[in-house]
């Protein structure tokens, strides 16, 4: 093992066992031990490199929200009209429920820990104005705050679901949110 002089990954393993554990055992299982053991890093790295478990678990749900909009990106930053916004859309939805199960967990998780302690809801309000940002180039203000509540109920219950409902349905839910108080690009 390098030491942390020499080995410039040590705090991006951190962070990435972080949210691998939380994705896989829950925010209640995380304790400095277990992320080291897992990152396979000595045990005094982790005050080295963070203040403290809130500091990193902000850290780490950053750079997983950073992840998500960049999802939200590359479907979102091609369409050239409305039809090819609402495709796009529909492919986002299925792409997030269908994909990633640890990005699901680590969504409800992060939502979860915003929801009991107001410290973390900045990180949810920041993900949530970066991803309207990208609905906006498509829709008006509201239309795409109320998109991106549908996308994010769409995608769970999608995920959740025994058998989800298929591409043509969440097609005619985002077409019917977005009929009216539409700004055509």
């Amino acid at each position: 093992m390098t030491t942390g002089h020499t080995d410039p990954q040590r705090r991006e393993r951190i962070i990435t066992a972080t949210l691998d554990l939380i994705a896989e055992d829950g925010l209640p299982s995380v304790s400095h031990r277990k992320i080291a053991t897992r990152a396979g890093v000595p045990l005094g790295s982790m005050t080295y490199h963070f203040g403290g478990i809130d500091q990193l678990l902000r850290e780490s749900f950053s750079r997983f929200t950073d992840h998500i909009v960049a999802v939200f990106d590359a479907h979102l930053a091609a369409p050239a009209d409305r039809e090819q916004a609402l495709e796009a859309v529909t492919d986002l939805i299925h792409t997030l429920s269908e994909g990633s199960r640890r990005d699901l967990v680590l969504t409800q998780e992060l939502y979860t820990l915003a929801a009991r302690r107001p410290a973390y809801r900045e990180l949810t309000h920041e993900w949530m104005r970066r991803s309207r940002i990208h609905l906006e180039k498509h829709f008006d203000p509201d239309t795409a705050r109320q998109l991106d509540a549908l996308i994010e109920g769409l995608t769970l219950h999608r995920a959740l679901a025994k058998e989800p409902h298929d591409r043509a349905l969440t097609l005619e839910a985002v077409s019917r949110i977005t009929t009216t108080g539409r700004q055509d690009h």
